[in-house]
């Protein structure tokens, strides 16, 4: 790893955890450039708009105060995006078995559209190893507090997106 190298960080997150994050954190070290990028997925519903998710990880990104990391969406395939952004890496989080599973076959057809893109893995460290942006939602959903899972000012973004959709105010 080189901080001269571009490197992309592809999330579906819906919302973004403290592992996004700290995945992201921890590959900005060893690059000189990195794309924090929401995936927008047409045959996945999502509960956040693509430009929710871009404000949530902005957050993340100012708490941390990064300067190399760029936070954007794409749709369409992650190489080609990869590839406009001029990167030779894409960096996925691993926090289970069966994360492992989809990014290995995600790897095996990204490897058959450009086999000069390179993926590398990261563990989720351990308090956040069984943290899911799925459970973040319930929770938030069902009025719980999220704020163990989720930077306070994600949670409570994600607390008034919540509210304005269901018309009430928290």
């Amino acid at each position: 790893m080189a901080q001269d190298q571009i490197a992309v960080y592809p999330i579906s997150a819906n919302p973004p955890t403290w592992g996004h994050a700290d995945i992201m954190r921890r590959a900005a070290s060893h690059f000189g450039h990195l794309y924090w990028a929401a995936a927008i997925n047409p045959h996945k519903q999502y509960l956040f708009k693509p430009e929710e998710r871009v404000q949530m990880m902005v957050e993340y990104v100012k708490h941390y105060e990064l300067k190399n990391v760029t936070v954007e969406t794409y749709s369409g395939g992650t190489v080609r995006y990869a590839e406009k952004k001029g990167a030779r890496l894409i960096v996925k989080g691993l926090r289970t078995v069966a994360d492992f599973q989809g990014e290995l076959e995600q790897f095996v057809g990204n490897r058959g559209i450009n086999e000069n893109i390179e993926t590398m893995c990261m563990f989720a460290q351990p308090p956040f190893s069984v943290i899911s942006s799925s459970l973040v939602r319930e929770l938030a959903l069902l009025r719980e507090n999220i704020d163990q899972y989720v930077l306070k000012s994600v949670a409570d973004l994600v607390g008034r997106i919540i509210a304005e959709r269901e018309g009430t105010h928290l």
